[in-house]
C-alpha cells in the first residue's frame, strides 16, 4: 500500500513537471550583425517578451551575416526558429529566384509571418573630410558595404544604377567601418539598419560626417520606396535626408506549435508601449504594417490578430 501511494505521488510530480515542461519554450532568435540596429531590436524584443511572458518564452538571440542567412537557414533549422527579413526575400525563396534559385523551393513553403519590425532605411554615410557632398562626387571613391545582407546588395545594385561603376566597392565586416573612416581608410559606407542606426550615431560621435541624400529620380531608380530621415535625426545632420526604405517583418515556420506562436505575438504587442519608451523606431509600427506581408501569418499570430479585431489581410489567412 506504501509503495502504491509513493508511486502515484511520483506520477503526480511527473506529471507537475511535465505540465509545467510545456507551458515553457526555447526559442531561437536568428537577428542581424551586433553592430546593427536590428540586433538591438532583437534584444529588446527578447528582453520585453521575455518579462511579458513571465519567463516562460526563453529567446536567445543569435547574430547573422544579413538577412539571407537568416532565410536560408529555414532549410537545417527545427523547432522554434525566429528570423527577421524582408517580405521581398522571402517571395523570392518561395518562387526560387535570385540568390535561392538552387534551393528546393518546398524548404521555405513553410514559412509564416508574425508581426511587422521598424523598416531598413538605407543610409550612405560619407567623411566630411572626403569632400563628398552628392552621389555625384562619389566617382573614384571607396565604400564599405559589408558583406552577405541585403544592405551589401542594395548598395552594389545602385551604385550601377547611379553610373558609379567607378566606386571601389569594399566587402568588409561593417563593425569595423566607423574606425575605418575616422582613420580615413575609407571614404564612406552604407548601411541598412533602422534609422536612428547605432553605427550611423557611432560614426557623428568620432568624426564629421555628411549623408547623402538621393533625388526621386535616383528613388525611382531603386524601385523602392522613399523614405526621410528627418534633420536632426543624428547630431550635426541639420537638413532632411531622402533614402529608400523597406519592410522588414518577423517569421518563423510551420514547426513552431500555435500555443508558442500566439504567446510570442501577443507578448510582442502589449511590450510595444515599453519597447518606445526605448527607442522611437517602435512608435511608427502598428497593426495596420501587417499589410507589408505577402506570407501567410502563422495560425498562431492569426488567432492573436482576430482577437483584437485587427484588420488582417485575405491573402494572410
Amino acid at each position: 500500500m506504501r509503495l502504491s501511494k509513493c508511486l502515484t505521488v511520483v506520477a503526480l510530480c511527473s506529471l507537475g513537471l511535465s505540465l509545467h515542461a510545456s507551458d515553457e519554450a526555447r526559442i531561437t532568435y536568428k537577428s542581424a550583425k551586433s553592430s546593427s540596429s536590428y540586433y538591438q531590436m532583437a534584444v529588446q524584443i527578447g528582453e520585453n517578451i521575455g518579462r511579458k511572458s513571465d519567463k516562460k518564452l526563453h529567446i536567445t538571440i543569435e547574430e547573422s551575416q544579413g538577412s539571407v542567412q537568416n532565410v536560408k537557414e529555414v532549410k537545417k533549422r527545427k523547432g522554434n526558429y525566429i528570423f527577421t527579413t524582408p517580405p521581398v526575400l522571402v517571395k523570392l525563396a518561395q518562387n526560387k529566384k535570385a540568390m535561392f534559385k538552387k534551393d528546393n523551393p518546398e524548404s521555405y513553403a513553410k514559412i509564416r509571418s508574425l508581426f511587422p519590425i521598424p523598416f531598413l532605411t538605407m543610409h550612405i554615410v560619407v567623411s566630411e573630410k572626403s569632400g563628398v557632398k552628392t552621389f555625384e562626387d562619389l566617382h573614384g571613391k571607396s565604400l564599405l558595404i559589408g558583406k552577405g545582407s541585403f544592405g551589401s546588395k542594395e548598395a552594389k545594385k545602385y551604385m550601377k544604377l547611379f553610373g558609379l561603376d567607378d566606386v571601389k566597392l569594399i566587402g568588409a565586416e561593417l563593425s569595423g567601418a566607423v574606425a575605418a573612416l575616422k582613420n580615413g581608410q575609407i571614404d564612406g559606407f552604407a548601411t541598412s539598419g533602422s534609422y536612428p542606426a547605432p553605427n550611423v550615431i557611432e560614426a557623428v560621435a568620432s568624426t564629421k560626417i555628411n549623408i547623402l541624400s538621393m533625388s526621386d529620380e535616383q528613388i525611382k531608380l531603386t524601385k523602392r520606396d522613399k523614405l526621410i530621415i528627418p534633420a536632426g535625426t543624428y547630431s550635426g545632420i541639420d537638413k532632411d535626408i531622402a533614402t529608400t526604405t523597406l519592410p522588414v517583418g518577423v517569421y518563423t515556420t510551420t514547426d513552431m506549435d500555435e500555443e508558442t506562436a500566439y504567446k510570442f505575438t501577443k507578448a510582442f504587442w502589449e511590450s510595444k508601449t515599453n519597447l518606445e519608451k526605448q527607442n522611437i523606431w517602435w512608435k511608427a509600427i502598428t497593426p495596420s504594417n501587417l499589410a507589408m506581408f505577402n506570407t501567410k501569418l502563422h495560425k498562431g499570430a492569426l488567432k492573436y490578430y482576430t482577437e483584437i479585431n485587427a484588420n488582417v489581410p485575405a491573402k494572410l489567412k
